[in-house]
Formats: structure tokens, C-alpha cells, sequence
């Protein structure tokens, strides 16, 4: 048996949204034949165990119902390499806002 989570930790539940079958008719067929699928993150509400369905309250304040999937889930997205042009947008808008206050400094 699944250890208990306790009532106030950060875990990670999942819900479908919408069955395989009930999604818009205007969706691709593939993507009509899987359901619309839901992985929230928030803070528990009360004792639970993995598997079984809990309510949280997300970091905005939202309520919501679903399976318990993972107690303290960690962020696995990654974003690709870095773009060098991309790089330097930073350093270059504050060179750009920096010449505009010199200007109207002097």
C-alpha cells in the first residue's frame, strides 16, 4: 500500500477532462480518440495516497479534483538549446533604454 500524503503538501494530480469520443468535433481524428487530459500541481487539502482522488488548492487559489498522481513532483520541462539570437535581446534593450534616459538626461 501507498504511503499517506500528508494534508498540505505539494503533489501533482491528474483528471480527464474530456473522454476519448467527447472532444469537439472540429479536432483532428487522432486527437479525438484520446481523451483531454489534465496534470495540475497544488497543495493538498486533506491525508491522501497515491492513486486515490484527492482536492487541492492550487498556487493561484484554484480548487480542483483529481487523482493523486505524485507527491512533491519537481518541473522535468526543458526548453531545447538556446538560440543565439535570442541571447542577446536582453543586454541589447537595456543598451536601447539606457541611451533613451542618458538622451534626456543631458
Amino acid at each position: 500500500m501507498a504511503a499517506i500524503v500528508n494534508k498540505g503538501s505539494w503533489v501533482q494530480i491528474y483528471q480527464v477532462i474530456l473522454p476519448a469520443g467527447q472532444r469537439a468535433p472540429q479536432v483532428p481524428d487522432d486527437t479525438g480518440r484520446v481523451p483531454l487530459e489534465l496534470r495540475t500541481k497544488g497543495f493538498l487539502l486533506e491525508d491522501g495516497r497515491p492513486g486515490e482522488e484527492v482536492m487541492i488548492t492550487t498556487y493561484t487559489g484554484r480548487r480542483l479534483k483529481g487523482i493523486l498522481e505524485e507527491p512533491a513532483p519537481v518541473y522535468q520541462h526543458k526548453f531545447g538549446r538556446p538560440l543565439p539570437e535570442l541571447l542577446l535581446i536582453g543586454k541589447e534593450l537595456r543598451a536601447i533604454l539606457t541611451e533613451g534616459v542618458e538622451d534626456s538626461a543631458g
